[in-house]
């Protein structure tokens, strides 16, 4: 079966636009999301753009600060705290990459924890990893909304993330250990990843290789999450063969249309759940 990312964004839309419209009418005004986009890369800009789109049909006030890619650590540090400071905004964004002469690490700790959206900030990462309540970073946050919504059994199943990165592979697998599941990270360095991606019953594939992935590393039945975005002869791809993986899969999702909208569906609820805590504090 095809785990339809983009229409459980849209469900998730029509609820979340009624919380919005409730908070309104609780507090007087809407939750806000300012998203930092330096320089000028297509996927980045596509990117923020359908952001800002999403925000518009659930009536959270999003905002775009443009900066050139030539501005400095120092200039950007400034205007993060800034925005830091404006009780106006609840969510700050930075828009991943950034430029190379930038530590993406110092930046994504500048974003103060309360604003964070993303869930990068150290301190947010280290709440998931201590198990305390937080805000989870958006892409392993809606991969776990779509299991749960196609009602894909977590506890006692063996799962096996194919990356590590801190934005998905660590986080995704430690939902998952948090949901009971048996955990296994592959990444590049692994001698036998063939052999233990088909022990997987939940397959969560995070690497940027386009395609990598095919029938010969996932076992009958399987769960497949392709998290990949690759651009392959003018066509967007997944890091997993969909057309050789999708029959001996039991649930897939496709790219694109799969993690991607509900990327985008799990930042509205973190800007959301954002604004709540600000007036819970």
């Amino acid at each position: 079966m095809i785990i339809d990312g983009k229409q459980t964004a849209k469900n998730n839309e029509l609820l979340l636009k009624e919380k919005v419209d409730s908070l309104y009418n609780k507090y007087g005004r809407v939750p806000s999301l300012t998203v930092i986009l330096v320089g000028e890369e297509p996927a980045s800009m596509a990117y923020v753009t359908s952001k800002k789109k999403a925000c518009e049909r659930v009536g959270i006030k999003a905002s775009i600060e443009r900066l050139d890619s030539s501005i400095s650590e120092d200039e950007l540090i400034k205007i993060i705290s800034g925005l830091n400071n404006d009780d106006s905004i609840d969510g700050i964004l930075v828009q991943l990459p950034l430029p190379k002469h930038m530590n993406e690490t110092v930046i994504l700790n500048t974003v103060s924890p309360n604003k964070d959206v993303d869930g990068l900030h150290t301190i947010n990462a280290g709440k998931l990893f201590s198990k305390q309540p937080g805000i989870r970073p958006a892409t392993p946050l809606g991969i776990m909304m779509l299991l749960e919504t196609y009602q894909i059994p977590i506890e006692g199943k063996h799962a096996v993330i194919v990356g590590r990165s801190n934005l998905v592979g660590m986080p995704i697998g430690k939902l998952l250990l948090d949901q009971n599941a048996s955990v296994t990270f592959v990444h590049s360095k692994t001698k036998n990843m063939k052999e233990l991606t088909l022990q997987a019953d939940i397959l969560v594939v995070a690497i940027g290789k386009a395609n990598y992935i095919d029938d010969s590393y996932v076992k009958e039945g399987a769960v497949v999450i392709d998290v990949g975005i690759n651009r392959v002869l003018g066509k967007l791809v997944g890091d997993v063969d969909f057309n050789k993986v999708a029959d001996k899969a039991s649930y897939i999702t496709p790219v694109p249309g799969g993690v991607g909208p509900m990327t985008i569906s799990a930042l509205l609820f973190n800007v959301i759940k954002q604004y709540e805590a600000k007036y819970d504090r």
